[in-house]
């Protein structure tokens, strides 16, 4: 058996022969209707985009004001980069760590990942050197990238301050939205079993 031209389903690991399947077409699993193959046109193009776009909000959000808290003639700005900052004492360092890892930085490294294994493709180039570990990493850092985890915590957090203080929402935080949607949109756009199959037939050229 040739094992060169087998896939195996992400979610149920049956085996399937590599096909070429026509864009705006989807191959699916057939023991669990897993969807393998979905090409698009221009995908690449809107992959590199949505990452980009996605990694301007990420730096937006992090350096911009989040939220403005006012109570008792008191007004209190801050950023998440404040946020981050405000474990950096004693025993909750490792806490400050935490958040810095799973909001900020794998999702900026997911990102930058991205782009540098598919930018290339996407002008018509061959794969950059070590294209595929870095979209490798890329996938593995996914399920790490807790931006949206964040912004429903936060989310939570404003019903209960909100009886409590006056809450002034800052750019930031519309940030931190746009980049939750923008990163949904990226990994619906994006075709993974495709991308490790075209990463794989230009990289023999």
């Amino acid at each position: 058996m040739d094992v060169d031209g087998l896939i195996a389903c992400p979610a149920c690991d049956a085996l399937h022969y590599v096909v070429d399947v026509p864009n705006n077409a989807q191959a699916s699993c057939h023991r669990c209707e897993e969807v393998l193959f979905a090409p698009k046109p221009d995908a690449m193009t809107r992959v590199v985009m949505l990452a980009a776009t996605a990694l301007i909000l990420m730096i937006t959000a992090v350096f911009f004001p989040f939220l403005d808290l006012s109570a008792g003639g008191f007004e209190q700005r801050s950023s998440v980069l404040d946020a981050i900052t405000a474990f950096s004492d004693g025993l909750l360092l490792p806490l400050s760590f935490a958040v810095a890892a799973l909001i900020v930085i794998l999702p900026a490294l997911r990102l930058i990942a991205i782009l540098y294994a598919i930018g290339p493709m996407m002008i018509g180039y061959a794969p950059a050197r070590h294209a595929t570990a870095a979209f490798r990493f890329a996938q593995v850092l996914r399920p790490w990238s807790m931006a949206e985890i964040f912004i429903v915590g936060v989310a939570v957090a404003l019903v209960k301050v909100g009886g409590l203080a006056t809450v002034a929402i800052g750019p930031a935080f519309w940030a931190f939205v746009a980049l939750v949607v923008v990163t949904t949109l990226n990994d619906t756009v994006m075709c993974r079993l495709t991308i490790w199959k075209t990463l794989e037939d230009r990289s023999r050229y």
